[in-house]
């Protein structure tokens, strides 16, 4: 039996300043503020917390989170733009705290929003959770990637193939490669001790991807409306354990 506790517990203390800077957030991301501000609040709540933003400077990323907005997929950089009523946002959090990673994102929207994006934003909440719920040892990975593919595209949206889910811990991207998609019963089988993020992105049209010429920013290629939620999770013997769950409600 792998003697995994110590490392998930380090993974829960980096999961945890994570989720709870994006609950921190929640009252702060409102019409009329920018990207910009959000993540100066995330780069100084982190901070203050005990932990350092991993995207900051990573491969060259110029800022401490990620807001993905309306249309952006992931990796949208913060910047000057002005929230507006009926946006949805993305912003995703990755804390280093004593050499370990915790990678969650979430979903806000900007007042009222429509009815499509709604729908948008909770099959794409559903289908991370339905991924989760059936983590045990044993698992393919493709039966990861299948539970949120059948459950997205049954309700008319698509799955993004570009960017997956990764393994994390004492690194912020190492393998396996957690797709979205796939076929029951293929792929790495799961073991007591693996940990890694899945982060459905789920566009309410095609799947295809553009990216930006900052390098970063990739954006559906139709233009349509795009969301995603990610939590770190652990393999347990006997389960599963969520290193990112809020203690608040959603």
């Amino acid at each position: 039996m792998i003697d995994y506790k110590e490392k998930f517990e380090k993974m829960k203390i980096a999961g945890n300043l994570a989720s709870e800077t994006l609950n921190m957030l929640t009252n702060e991301i409102k019409e009329g503020v920018s990207t910009d501000k959000i993540d100066q609040l995330g780069y100084e709540y982190i901070r203050d917390h005990g932990g350092y933003s991993a995207p900051l400077f990573y491969r060259g990323f110029p800022k401490s989170l990620c807001t993905s907005l309306n249309h952006v997929i992931c990796h949208g950089i913060p910047g000057k733009r002005i929230l507006d009523e009926g946006d949805i946002l993305n912003v995703d959090v990755t804390t280093i705290v004593d050499g370990y990673y915790g990678d969650t994102s979430r979903m806000y929207s900007i007042g009222k929003i429509s009815v499509k994006a709604q729908n948008l934003i909770n099959v794409t909440y559903e289908s991370l959770m339905k991924s989760i719920k059936i983590l045990k040892p044993g698992l393919k990975l493709g039966d990861i990637g299948n539970e949120i593919q059948t459950y997205v595209e049954a309700r008319g949206f698509s799955v993004v193939r570009d960017f997956c889910g990764h393994g994390i811990g004492e690194k912020f991207h190492e393998p396996p490669n957690i797709l979205h998609y796939g076929k029951k019963n293929t792929g790495m089988e799961l073991t007591p001790g693996m940990t890694f993020t899945i982060e459905p992105m789920i566009n309410s049209g095609k799947y295809d991807v553009k990216i930006l010429d900052d390098g970063w920013t990739a954006v559906s290629k139709d233009k349509s409306l795009s969301a995603q939620f990610e939590h770190t999770v652990g393999i347990k013997d006997n389960g599963y354990e969520i290193f990112t769950e809020s203690v608040k409600v959603m």
